[in-house]
């Protein structure tokens, strides 16, 4: 069984909730199991516990889940490609897949509602890695 650890934004928590409960819906239906949550204020600060939950041997894959609805500034576009760089960084770090469920930039909430989905596509993403590098 394929053991997920999710990050889960509480920036945008009216969508980032229902990212989470697609997200941990789309786990049981593909026969993985979600052990570990951790909150975080928002995208921006998501590396440090990603870094938490790749360490431990009870995860093989951790699901980044948040939204970066556009501002009026590039704000969310510095947000969500540094956050996006060091997820990858991280991944590689660890050898154990981190997958991006998060929405945006460029995008208004009622775009973020119709993107809720990102959470199952990268639930599913991190299954199908943990299943193809164990050869499975």
């Amino acid at each position: 069984m394929t053991r997920l650890g999710f990050v889960v934004s509480e920036f945008n928590r009216d969508i980032t909730y229902q990212m989470e409960l697609l997200g941990r819906e789309h786990a049981r239906f593909l026969g993985a199991e979600v052990v570990q949550t951790i909150m975080v204020p928002g995208v921006y600060d998501m590396p440090l516990a990603v870094r938490k939950l790749l360490k431990s041997d009870e995860i093989d894959a951790v699901v980044a889940i948040g939204c970066v609805i556009q501002g009026e500034t590039a704000h969310d576009e510095i947000v969500a490609q540094h956050a996006a760089r060091k997820l990858m960084d991280l991944s590689l770090e660890f050898d154990k897949p981190v997958t991006l469920g998060i929405s945006g930039p460029r995008m208004s909430r009622p775009d973020a509602h119709k993107r809720v989905d990102y959470a199952k596509r990268a639930v599913e993403a991190a299954v199908k890695l943990v299943r193809r590098l164990r050869g499975e």
